[in-house]
């Protein structure tokens, strides 16, 4: 019989082990050719000196510094939060030959997904249209108007404008009878087939804050509604607030100066009364709606897509599993010429040097950076910094440093080289692995990687979250198969059989491909979009980690 494998040793540096099961006080381990006492006991997912180290002395894990001894650590005992600190290595920017061995895409080469086509060339992966204020004061009527149109177009809550949806609909299928010699009657609860769905959006900012926010804002639902798996959308205004429609308008042109996508504007203040408002702009979005339902989806390559990377709720098995064969689809996807998008700038602290050497520019890497330092300074302006990232959750599954978390949380971006870096809200032009800064914050992380173009997100986890997002699919994987049984109704794809060697981050990588693709499809609804888990958080650039 095989002996149990009791612990991992990840990289020829490192000088610590992972726990992947309990270990108790005195057992010994095996570790290559020799055998380690075990101290004290080590928590599953946790990590084992294999040094003895004093104050003062490094940890590597992934072959990087991952944090520093504040006290005496023996050979054999366990890390605590008791006993390292957070602690990395400086980074610079400098000139690099990197070299990327591609993996094999000839499995992939031919595969389709069938998508939205948009004028532009991009293709969505869902059809939808969006309601969005770009002032809080309009989140009221942004709710009268889901009110009025979820429940009647079948999409879900009575509102005295429900009447008039079921006059726009009678007259609709009126016409489609007509027109087609069909039965009025639809055989589905949804009266458009092709759309997906209405999304309305609510937020607090667009007024009230700095005009750096109010910006940030628009450029933000610029994003949204230049993402091509949104068809339009429909924006309620008051008018005196900082977030201008010009200010949208500029955004939208900036994003594609041939913008064509139907956009409505309504502002309040130019309207006598708000039922006058409601009014026209529930008949006006209606009537875009027939348009919107027209579009059908056609094949289109995988090169198409624009994958966001994100994790959230992680755990000590998150960097070894989940996160890595994460890495390989996107390495899949730059090969094949798509888009990737890696978030959460807090979570690469520690990586910095590895990602600069992969940028394929100078000026790439000189972005990075930059947006890192003034990131960071801006937490320790206040009094934080990147080294408070971790959670409770996180320190209690073994991420004791923001360091350690980082380490894991980068395999998300695999091996490819970095083809761009992005500030918040700044769309994706690049094809490869693109660089996003957004805090670690799972919400304002997908909502900032939709507004930057990802038609889907791949989220993974170890103890458990239910993110989504708005306008683009979050797949959400568990990093471990009991999280994936216990969480079954958040959880869509399990990476647990990695850890027990009955697959390897490869194979597992190319299952989640091929999972991620029926989502693409539109033949699975991910967990979270039967939640409605609708999220939608813009970042307000102050300190988020």
């Amino acid at each position: 019989m095989t002996p149990e494998i009791k612990t991992l040793h990840l990289h020829p540096d490192d000088n610590v082990l992972i726990a992947l099961t309990d270990l108790k006080k005195d057992e010994w381990i095996n570790h290559e050719s020799e055998t380690i006492k075990i101290l004290t006991p080590v928590p599953a997912k946790h990590k084992v000196s294999l040094i003895d180290a004093t104050s003062g002395d490094v940890f590597r894990m992934y072959g990087v510094v991952i944090g520093k001894a504040t006290k005496n650590i023996a050979r054999g005992e366990v890390l605590t939060t008791s006993n390292i600190r957070h602690d990395t290595v400086p980074y610079t920017v400098r000139k690099s030959n990197y070299q990327w061995k591609k993996p094999d895409t000839s499995k992939w080469t031919n595969r389709t997904f069938n998508g939205y086509h948009r004028g532009d060339g991009q293709v969505g992966t869902r059809n939808f249209w969006l309601v969005v204020p770009l002032v809080f004061c309009e989140n009221r009527n942004i709710e009268y108007i889901r009110e009025a149109f979820a429940k009647k177009l079948g999409y879900a809550r009575p509102n005295k404008y429900e009447t008039l949806v079921d006059d726009l609909i009678d007259h609709y299928k009126k016409d489609v009878s007509r027109n087609s010699n069909a039965s009025s009657e639809t055989s589905s609860k949804r009266i458009f087939e092709n759309l997906d769905g209405m999304k309305f959006l609510t937020h607090t900012g667009g007024c009230g804050g700095t005009k750096e926010d109010s910006d940030n804002l628009c450029n933000l639902i610029a994003g949204y509604i230049h993402n091509p798996n949104v068809a339009g959308a429909t924006i309620l205004s008051l008018g005196c607030q900082h977030a201008q429609i010009d200010v949208l308008k500029e955004s939208l042109k900036k994003k594609n100066k041939n913008f064509d996508k139907p956009v409505l504007f309504f502002e309040q203040q130019k309207f006598p009364s708000e039922e006058q408002l409601l009014t026209e702009a529930i008949t006006k979005t209606f009537n875009e709606l027939i348009l919107a339902n027209a579009i059908t989806r056609k094949p289109a390559p995988l090169s198409a897509l624009t994958v966001g990377l994100k994790c959230g709720g992680s755990d000590g098995f998150s960097g070894l599993t989940a996160n890595p064969a994460m890495g390989y689809v996107s390495d899949l996807l730059v090969a094949l010429g798509g888009k990737t998008i890696l978030a959460e700038f807090p979570e690469l602290c520690g990586v910095e040097q590895e990602l600069i050497d992969r940028s394929v520019s100078v000026d790439i890497a000189e972005k990075f950076s930059t947006l890192m330092t003034e990131y960071n300074a801006r937490a320790e302006a206040i009094g934080s910094g990147f080294s408070m990232n971790p959670s409770p959750g996180n320190i209690k599954d073994g991420l004791l440093t923001d360091a350690m978390k980082s380490a894991g949380a980068a395999r998300k971006g695999g091996t490819a080289p970095v083809s761009d870096v992005l500030n918040y809200a700044e769309y994706t032009k690049a094809s490869g692995l693109n660089l996003l800064c957004t805090p670690g914050n799972d919400v304002e992380a997908t909502t900032g990687m939709a507004g930057s173009g990802a038609t889907l997100i791949i989220f993974s986890t170890g103890l458990g979250t239910p993110t989504g997002n708005a306008i683009c699919p979050v797949v959400k994987t568990a990093t471990n198969t009991s999280l994936a049984k216990k969480l079954s109704y958040l959880i869509d794809f399990d990476h647990g059989d990695i850890i027990d060697k009955k697959k390897s981050i490869s194979a597992s990588g190319e299952e989640l491909l091929d999972f991620i693709i029926q989502v693409a499809n539109g033949d699975v609804l991910t967990k979270a979009e039967q939640l409605q888990q609708d999220d939608f958080i813009p970042w307000k650039k102050g300190v988020s980690l």
